[in-house]
């Protein structure tokens, strides 16, 4: 597989409320956010020349900055208009948003409230996060030798780039070991949450997914519960055991960048790409493109 770097790309990235052209963004390799993790970002995707819930997405990160008390030295509106601009830029319609704030070079040491945040926005063409024959199959995953956080070590409700180093050696010991994902379970021992997407399991047609206690509530998560309801479905908002997700007729993850993904294996169990699931995941698609879905 070719891969094309990130830093050598044609377009534009608007960075510190100035469109760049996107080899000229950059940074210098001392500053807080690369060295001490004071970083935030968001996902988002463009559908048909729409970002799909953009303020909530921008809201979010506000949150997310308040958490880790940094300030960003944009408004809200300010912030999804910049998002709107790179779109246009770029010529996109389609497309994955990324903003990132982080804190400068002005201080070094854990201590650095004199350094200034930094707001960058890119986007670019991302398709499906996973190939079509695993989105008819199902994504084979596997248990995690790393748990996420208790809540009270660590902000686990913000998107705080720190946050994913364990999600990141998780995916790569599911990689190494065939797998396409890792299942992430919780201090208590609950399953929750894959590297980057919320977790639902589905018995007799009734969902069932974790309450978001120690990991980011998602967006997409929250639309698919919204979703779910309108069509008719039963959502429970509870913790899920190992034996109840072994137990479970179909799984699927939740994620901006997943959108909704159908679970084929975890560790030896096997599971269907449901009739659920499937519906769910159609019905996704068409809201998000702004199509009737009922």
């Amino acid at each position: 597989m070719t891969l094309i770097p990130f830093d050598d790309r044609d377009g534009f990235i608007w960075f510190d409320g100035e469109m760049v052209p996107w080899r000229e963004a950059k940074i210098h390799v001392i500053n807080h956010g690369l060295h001490y993790g004071s970083s935030i970002f968001e996902g988002e995707r463009c559908y048909n020349g729409k970002i799909f819930k953009s303020l909530e997405h921008t809201a979010r990160l506000f949150n997310s900055a308040e958490i880790l008390g940094m300030s960003i030295p944009f408004t809200p509106d300010e912030i999804t208009a910049a998002k709107d601009a790179v779109l246009k830029a770029n010529n996109l319609t389609d497309a994955y948003v990324r903003p990132v704030a982080w804190r400068g070079s002005e201080q070094m040491g854990i201590g650095a409230q004199l350094a200034k945040t930094h707001v960058a926005i890119a986007a670019w063409q991302w398709p499906s996060y996973f190939s079509e024959e695993l989105r008819e199959k199902g994504i084979a995953m596997i248990t995690s030798p790393w748990k996420k956080p208790r809540p009270d070590t660590a902000p686990c409700h913000a998107k705080a780039a720190g946050l994913y180093m364990i999600n990141t050696i998780s995916k790569h010991f599911a990689e190494n070991q065939g797998y396409n994902d890792a299942l992430m379970f919780d201090y208590r021992g609950y399953p929750v949450e894959a590297t980057g997407a919320n977790l639902f399991r589905i018995k007799n047609k009734i969902l069932r997914t974790p309450e978001p206690d120690c990991f980011l509530n998602g967006l997409t998560r929250q639309t698919v519960i919204e979703l779910a309801r309108e069509l008719g479905y039963t959502v429970e908002i509870d913790h899920i055991t190992e034996e109840d997700l072994y137990a479970a007729d179909e799984v699927f993850l939740t994620g901006t960048a997943t959108e909704l993904t159908a679970v084929g294996k975890i560790n030896q169990t096997q599971y269907v790409v449901g009739p659920v699931t499937r519906h769910l995941r159609e019905s996704y698609s068409k809201l998000v493109r702004g199509q009737a879905y009922k």
